[in-house]
């Protein structure tokens, strides 16, 4: 996928395209940065490409991290006789210098990962990813500064009517559908103070009657959000858990802006963000997050809402086609295809193909 360079992405296709798998593909890679190392917790034998067994599923990611580029790949294979997936080969490398390379079960540490004058070398089960128990020895360590820009992406597929805003614990690590809203609010507060203003000045955007947000504990060690809105005669507290879904999305939006900031950058890909919102709204929501993206970390979005379409350009589209599902996915630019009047009516049309 063409995103290096590109503050903002968003990828546009019929359903069924890959859109939505990008993420997915996002989350395994996320998953081992969390520690999971496991090969049958991260993929199953049902996921690879078209049923076929014997083509290996590879995962490929380079990023730019303090001006140096960050490459990690790895690879299953499914041999026959197998019950799960192994690892066949995984590699992280900075500037193209290997931190270590591993092939099968055999991994190999470089002189510069360790600081000595020789290689180390170990082998560990071709189950388990090497990548989680690799130790870093410190936070200068290139291991140390992948990982952690790997863990702390945005991966987002919220589900607003699950989401009640009620946290026991604090993260700076949400899951998927965001049903850990409360904690994640919490946790960024507690590790940056600052970021409230940030949410508070999105917020009065969206909904000028807010008056505060108020996150008290109650129990002995749980917390639940709680909104406060206000005019010239008078004010109402509402729960978190009974917002709009759309509300809750502002709420989401607002401290992916401001994690962005005080917590980033960071990589965020949101599986259509339009979705629960009314269409006056789509516009300035999709533009706010474009707008914060700017200053550093990366916006991935999709979407099938014309209105949030229309805020990206053909520079920083991708087009996703797929002929049928026997088929891999074709990624290309919108600007490199010939698309004839409007987009949005092409796109209707079905004219929008690499």
């Amino acid at each position: 996928m063409p995103v290096a360079g590109l503050s903002s992405v968003l990828l546009i296709g019929k359903n069924g395209s890959g859109k939505t798998t990008v993420g997915r593909a996002l989350e395994i890679l996320q998953k081992i940065a969390r520690g999971t190392n496991r090969v049958g917790d991260l993929v199953k034998p049902k996921d690879l490409s078209r049923g076929r067994m014997d083509v290996p599923m590879r995962f490929d990611i380079e990023v730019e991290l303090e001006a140096k580029i960050y490459e990690y790949v790895i690879a299953f294979e499914f041999p026959e006789g197998f019950k799960e997936l192994r690892i066949l080969e995984e590699k992280l490398a900075v500037n193209r210098k290997p931190v270590y390379t591993r092939n099968g079960a055999q991994v190999h540490l470089a002189k510069a990962a360790l600081g000595q004058e020789k290689e180390a070398a170990f082998r560990i089960d071709w189950h388990m990813v090497a990548l989680p128990i690799v130790q870093e020895q410190s936070k200068a360590d290139p291991l140390f500064i992948f990982k952690h820009w790997l863990a702390r992406m945005l991966i987002l597929r919220p589900i607003p009517s699950l989401i009640v805003g009620d946290s026991s614990l604090e993260t700076l690590e949400p899951s998927f559908q965001v049903t850990d809203f409360g904690a994640w609010f919490s946790g960024l507060l507690a590790y940056a103070p600052a970021a409230y203003a940030k949410i508070d000045e999105y917020i009065r955007q969206v909904m000028p009657d807010l008056k505060d947000i108020r996150n008290p504990v109650i129990g002995t060690d749980s917390r639940s959000l709680v909104v406060q809105f206000s005019n010239d005669q008078a004010s109402v507290s509402v729960p978190f858990e009974d917002l709009s879904d759309g509300e809750k999305c502002f709420m989401i939006c607002a401290v992916v802006l401001a994690a962005n900031v005080h917590n980033g950058p960071v990589l965020c890909f949101w599986d259509e963000p339009d979705n629960y919102l009314a269409l006056p709204e789509v516009g300035h929501f999709v533009m706010a997050l474009r707008k914060t993206f700017q200053s550093g970390g990366q916006l991935i979005a999709t979407s099938h809402n014309p209105e949030a379409i229309r805020r990206f350009s053909d520079e920083n589209t991708l087009v996703l086609y797929r002929k049928s599902h026997l088929e891999p996915t074709i990624v290309r630019p919108l600007s490199e295809l010939q698309v004839s009047g409007d987009l949005i009516g092409a796109l209707i049309r079905g004219d929008v193909e690499p």
